[in-house]
């Protein structure tokens, strides 16, 4: 695996080392004994799949409040998507600001959201498929989200967005 920083405090892009022949390729997509020597989190509890039939479907912006703050080892295993990680870590030098990345079946690139982090993306083309691992279980009392659309962060996603739940719609300002 090939990890490299992106603009966020602690995010990382995890790249597969493609071990290739004739019939393909092999790859470790998970080694907790690099990712220790990266000071990433190991503790992945939980596997979560999400689904968009749509293009231009927008899932987030979520994260859980502490104690359950989460990583976020995601990959996109059919389509394409831009993910994206808003940093509300207030002790952080990159506070406030996010990073997009594109993620698709055909990269097979992974995006590692550190605890902490706002976590969202959009689905690029019809019949999306998300699948990611995540450090702490899901906790209904500690979810949280802003607005994907918030003026404090201005994410620019890359195209229009068509279709998102109205919970995501209803999220309230970050500055509020």
């Amino acid at each position: 695996m090939v990890i490299k920083n992106t603009d966020i405090k602690d995010a990382c892009i995890i790249e597969i080392d493609k071990k290739e022949d004739d019939r393909g390729f092999f790859s470790r997509a998970w080694c907790a004994k690099e990712f220790r020597a990266h000071g990433l989190n190991t503790n992945l509890v939980q596997a979560n799949v999400s689904f968009s039939r749509k293009r231009g479907t927008l899932r987030g912006m979520h994260y859980q409040v502490a104690p359950h703050e989460e990583v976020k080892l995601v990959r996109c295993t059919q389509g394409s998507i831009c993910d994206v990680i808003i940093d509300l870590r207030k002790e952080s030098s990159t506070y406030e600001q996010w990073v997009a990345v594109e993620l698709t079946a055909d990269n097979h690139r992974m995006l590692y959201v550190p605890e902490g982090c706002a976590h969202g993306f959009q689905s690029l083309e019809d019949d999306t498929e998300v699948f990611y691992l995540v450090s702490e279980f899901y906790s209904v009392e500690a979810e949280r989200g802003v607005r994907w659309d918030d003026p404090a962060f201005g994410v620019r996603w890359p195209i229009d967005v068509t279709n998102i739940s109205d919970k995501d719609k209803s999220w309230p300002d970050f500055a509020a």
